[in-house]
């Protein structure tokens, strides 16, 4: 569905670019380099969606915005603009938020099939939220609402490409107490989520959140170890125009399963997702979509003092897939001990807890196909855990794409960033430029280039701006002939004795297509 889509709005860009009017385009997705007579331009718009952040009393929330300096050179030199606008939100009259838990007198499939077609709540306030005026200069904003709305809102000309926005929260107390960190997404007609979880000691809530005028239709489908765990209550889930819906996991199934994983399929529309976990013992924390299922995959930012870490891996296609598991370090790969290879069975979640993993040193998890000539699609997510007894907290790292061009993490403090850095293959040493942006209120950029060894990983103290006031954003690049890379970015920020800390995945943020010269063959940038 995804590809399909791609293709037919790459030959919309490719018509765009022979008639000279302007289009958006389709992330190239890590596909083929540039064509000859060809040529690679930035995007000229981007989307983001941020979900609704908590409902805690004691919750705050920051949310930072930043593009890159010098990323849209060649964009038709317009000046850009980019916002967010607050969305609307479905509650249900019964119980307050979409898919919030059973309702009196009513099954769960019925209580959550009624809750998504509940009623819009039109967001208190419409005005722009964290406005960015210049490439290369953060602008944040800090909201302790309780009933904070939804964030939908574009990018155009000199401030698309690389356009981030980041979601951070802190809750003192309560069942959802720690730090909570996101990066807004773009929407698409289809997520992974592996590690959600139906069980009752979890409250996992998918937002749902629609960009456009028109309404989309979403199909929710949860696996769990012995295969598909979700009925017709995940089916036809209305989410109507400029509007976040949020359902919780649990009401679609009457199997609670700890280890699943949910399909979210955009039938009609485009939305974005994530994922909201709680958990009464280990906090709270976002769990962002993983990358696409692919053969092979790579989960970066394991923290060295991580006291446990749950994998969740799942073939979502036809076949059965054989994993070699090896944890990337920084002197090279090893294998956990006794988890050599990994079966997994196809349409069925295999968890494995790999206990306290890193052992005192940072890594990151690769997960390549035992047979090299294999092709079975596999997603997979960690939950990695910090602490113990009562003081512990979560946080989440999905299979992530590699760092092509760029990717960027913004929200960084003076103090509390990881960079971590990892090239999975041997012998293609990976070469990267890491830039500190100017702070949010001052600051001078500073930056630095890190050399990773093929089949190892780096976890360092990013560089920080001179002058440093307020917060600041990472930019990652590799460089010309530089191997491959991924790269994820861990705040910790601790509450008291609690570790509270969230990992951010850092993607490519596809701030760049492929646009063919006129009259060249359009299937160079489709297959």
């Amino acid at each position: 569905m995804k590809r399909t889509m791609m293709s037919l709005i790459g030959v919309a860009v490719a018509l765009g670019a022979v008639t000279g009017v302007a289009a958006v385009a389709a992330p190239d997705d890590g596909g083929p380099a540039v064509p000859r007579g060809g040529s690679r331009l930035p995007v000229q718009r981007s989307a983001l969606l941020c979900p609704a952040p908590t409902s805690s009393e004691v919750g705050e929330t920051t949310y930072t915005a930043f593009a890159p300096k010098g990323a849209a050179a060649g964009a038709g030199g317009k000046k850009g603009t980019a916002r967010l606008l607050p969305a609307g939100t479905v509650r249900d009259a019964g119980d307050g938020a979409a898919g919030k838990g059973k309702q009196k007198g009513k099954d769960k499939g019925e209580a959550a099939a009624d809750s998504a077609a509940g009623q819009r709540v039109a967001p208190r306030d419409t005005k722009p939220v964290v406005p960015l005026q210049e490439a290369g200069e953060p602008v944040t904003t800090t909201t302790d609402s309780a009933d904070a709305p939804a964030l939908v809102g574009d990018a155009d000309g000199t401030l698309a490409p690389g356009w981030t926005v980041q979601q951070t929260t802190s809750v003192a107390a309560g069942a959802g107490r720690g730090l909570l960190g996101l990066s807004c997404t773009a929407p698409d007609t289809t997520f992974w989520f592996p590690g959600v979880s139906t069980a009752t000691d979890r409250q996992d809530y998918v937002h749902l959140t629609n960009p456009d005028a028109t309404p989309a239709v979403v199909d929710l489908e949860l696996h769990g170890k012995d295969g598909s765990l979700a009925g017709s209550a995940g089916e036809d889930i209305s989410v109507p125009p400029h509007t976040t819906v949020p359902v919780l996991l649990s009401t679609l199934t009457s199997s609670p399963a700890t280890n699943a994983a949910l399909h979210v399929v955009a039938r009609e529309g485009r939305v974005g997702a994530a994922v909201q976990a709680s958990d009464g013992k280990l906090g709270s924390d976002w769990l962002p979509p993983a990358a696409d299922p692919a053969p092979g995959v790579v989960l970066p930012g394991i923290p060295k003092d991580a006291t446990s870490v749950r994998l969740v891996a799942l073939a979502p296609g036809e076949s059965d897939a054989d994993l070699k598991v090896q944890l990337a370090t920084p002197t090279g790969l090893i294998t956990p001990a006794g988890l050599e290879t990994l079966h997994l069975k196809s349409g069925m979640t295999t968890a494995v807890d790999l206990k306290d993993l890193t052992k005192g040193e940072a890594g990151s998890l690769v997960l390549t196909p035992t047979d090299a000539d294999a092709k079975t699609p596999v997603t997979a997510a960690l939950r990695v855990t910090r602490g113990k007894g009562a003081k512990q907290e979560m946080a989440f790292i999905p299979a992530t794409r590699p760092v092509e061009k760029r990717a960027t993490a913004a929200d960084n403090r003076d103090r509390g960033s990881t960079l971590s850095l990892v090239a999975p293959e041997k012998g293609k040493d990976a070469k990267v430029k890491v830039t500190a942006s100017a702070g949010s209120g001052g600051g001078t950029p500073v930056t630095k280039t890190y050399t990773v060894k093929g089949g190892s990983s780096l976890d360092v103290e990013p560089p920080r701006p001179q002058g440093l006031k307020g917060s600041y954003a990472l930019t990652v690049e590799p460089e010309a002939g530089s191997g491959p890379v991924y790269a994820a970015r861990m705040l910790a920020r601790p509450q008291g004795g609690l570790p509270a800390f969230t990992v951010q995945p850092m993607p490519d943020d596809r701030g760049s297509r492929l646009v063919p010269t006129a009259g060249q063959d359009l299937s160079v940038l489709t297959n």
